[in-house]
């Protein structure tokens, strides 16, 4: 499911195929949990979470992968260790296999720690 014209999160992940529902929920669940004060919506057919209306965090799942997009690239830039041997885009990080939900947890704090501006490569 590359874009999914979901009107909302539990819609999106209502359709997802069994094998990616699970580890799209425990993304979903550390979101929530780890964002307060993020709004969750739907943007580019993907669970979003913005801060003042801007897009900070979203996930998604692919046909051979999990996508996690982290906008900020300055939480990217303090977490260069951590992200020197993982499959990443420009802004995406990818999981072929199960997420690693410490690395992301650790992400969102950092973002959600992180004001001002989203930096920009």
């Amino acid at each position: 499911m590359v874009r999914s014209a979901a009107p909302d999160v539990e819609t999106y992940l209502a359709q997802l195929p069994d094998a990616r529902r699970a580890p799209l929920t425990r993304l979903r669940e550390l979101c929530l949990a780890e964002l307060p004060g993020f709004t969750e919506v739907m943007a580019y057919g993907m669970p979003s979470y913005e801060r003042d209306g801007v897009g900070e965090a979203s996930f998604a799942g692919q046909k051979q992968y999990i996508s996690f997009y982290l906008l900020r690239s300055d939480v990217r830039a303090a977490f260069a260790d951590r992200l020197a041997n993982a499959d990443m885009g420009k802004s995406c990080l990818r999981f072929r296999g199960e997420p690693d939900y410490d690395l992301v947890r650790d992400l969102l704090r950092a973002t959600a720690a992180t004001g001002g501006a989203i930096c920009e490569d």
